[in-house]
């Protein structure tokens, strides 16, 4: 098998989306609308759960939501008024049927169904203290430790048990959990993974994006705020806030990368954002060229920005084909190049004997950025310089985001001076990190107190990381026995 996009191997992934509508006719059909707008943030499995007044029922694929929940004998089998979604690309545990999403459990005061879009920095350490005292884990996924948690706590309600289990854990979560008392709603007290609220008529809505909501009609009413649980039950809603306040750090990359560009996100237009990312970095390392060529599709707001801020003509030198399926059976290994050109070719008339700069949204293992340069040079281009619309990433995201290990990424072993020469650009720069935060509309970003979360280019991880830092005694342990 050959992934028909050559780039799929060096993007960080998306992590995955969150959909829940709560009194509203058919719930499962529009929670299928909501997860086909948000199948960018996860195209590995798609599940749904859905809750009848009496019963839940659920149906879960490997695959795209298209294929899966496109047929009306699947969401006729998912009746009520109340339903959840997922789509899913995995951040930890395997890719396996058990480990999709939504994760069902029947708990002591009934169902408890739960969509998670985040990672737990701790769920390692939590999961083996919990099997020590008997917890049977029916998945390897981050998320059945919050069900577990739910189901042991003492405490006397569903939503005090539910509090309890979050102040056990770390790092990011967006959750939406349906039970037979209503729907919850929450984000991490950070904010580091996105959650929205919508209405549609009497339906009360949660998504990762704006984007969910508009494409089901709904009308946007505001964020789940960091920290914030909002309940819903029958046509109430309700909030409340059990954590201390603390400064949110919602993830920069959303604007970067992440979101889709007709997506909202904390108040900003995702797509002008990235606009003036673009516009920062023709200020910050403008060069003179014929056209400026974004690498699409991620990279085409960003190629805008600095087309109009540089007065140098914007132009597709690279035309995507959006006919071809995510994979091919290779026919044999002498054409396994060929792969490379069948869904981004060069657009040959347009760079013959041209400069352009490429505009891309990241660099992660550099093998995007090395075939890309060798298709513009194959297609004539006399100069080939390269303009990445994030800083460099020299540091993995232990937050919902599938990163390499460090060890693997370009940035964490190279200059960029270096990297230039790795990828063969004429030239090669990235956007500063204040440079970044000023197109987020800030005069720069502040040290010790930023207001995004931007580990993944500066190291400044907002939480502890429990089991990163257990692995790493453990592995400072076996050296010590091994030598």
């Amino acid at each position: 098998m050959l992934t028909t996009n050559p780039y799929d191997d060096d993007k960080l992934r998306e992590e995955c989306g969150v959909f829940g509508v709560y009194s509203a006719e058919s719930a499962a059909a529009v929670v299928a609308l909501g997860l086909h707008a948000l199948q960018h943030r996860g195209q590995e499995a798609a599940g749904i759960t859905s809750w009848d007044g009496h019963l839940f029922h659920s149906h879960r694929a490997m695959g795209h939501v298209a294929g899966n929940f496109d047929r009306d004998e699947i969401i006729r089998a998912l009746p009520g008024p109340a339903a959840v979604g997922h789509v899913r690309y995995s951040t930890t545990g395997e890719t396996a049927l058990r480990n999709v999403q939504p994760l069902f459990a029947e708990l002591a005061d009934g169902g408890f169904a739960v969509a998670h879009n985040g990672n737990l920095s701790n769920a390692m350490h939590i999961r083996q203290e919990l099997v020590r005292r008997g917890a049977i884990f029916q998945s390897t996924s981050d998320t059945e430790t919050i069900i577990h948690l739910v189901a042991t706590s003492t405490y006397p309600t569903l939503i005090d048990r539910f509090i309890d289990a979050l102040r056990r854990i770390e790092g990011a979560y967006s959750l939406i959990c349906l039970t037979s008392e209503g729907m919850i709603a929450c984000r991490d007290p950070l904010g580091i993974r996105p959650l929205v609220m919508g209405k549609l008529g009497d339906a009360t809505i949660f998504a990762s994006e704006t984007v969910a909501l508009d494409v089901c009609g709904a009308e946007f009413v505001r964020e789940v705020q960091p920290g914030e649980i909002v309940i819903v039950n029958d046509t109430l809603v309700r909030s409340i806030k059990p954590f201390a306040p603390v400064p949110p750090r919602p993830c920069v990359f959303e604007h970067v990368y992440f979101s889709r560009p007709d997506s909202i996100s904390g108040g900003q237009s995702v797509y002008s954002i990235r606009k003036s990312i673009g516009a920062e970095l023709a200020r910050e390392a403008g060069i003179d060229a014929d056209y400026i060529i974004p690498v699409p599709d991620s990279g085409v707001p960003a190629a805008i920005g600095y087309a109009q801020e540089s007065g140098i003509p914007f132009e597709l030198g690279i035309i995507r084909s959006h006919y071809v399926g995510r994979t091919f059976i290779q026919p044999a290994d002498n054409i396994r190049h060929l792969g490379v050109k069948l869904k981004h070719n060069a657009n040959r008339a347009l760079l013959q004997g041209k400069r352009i700069v490429l505009i891309d949204d990241s660099i992660v293992r550099g093998t995007t950025s090395v075939k890309i340069v060798q298709m513009m040079r194959d297609a004539g281009a006399t100069e080939v310089h390269m303009r990445i619309a994030s800083p460099p990433t020299r540091h993995s995201c232990f937050y919902g985001v599938d990163t390499p290990e460090r060890a693997k990424l370009l940035a964490a072993r190279m200059t960029v001076d270096e990297m230039a020469k790795h990828i063969d650009a004429d030239s090669l720069a990235f956007i500063s990190v204040d440079g970044m935060y000023r197109a987020l509309g800030e005069k720069g970003r502040v040290p010790g107190r930023p207001s995004h979360c931007d580990a993944c280019f500066t190291g400044e991880y907002p939480t502890p990381l429990t089991d990163h830092d257990e692995v790493d005694q453990f592995a400072l342990l076996d050296d010590k026995i091994l030598a």
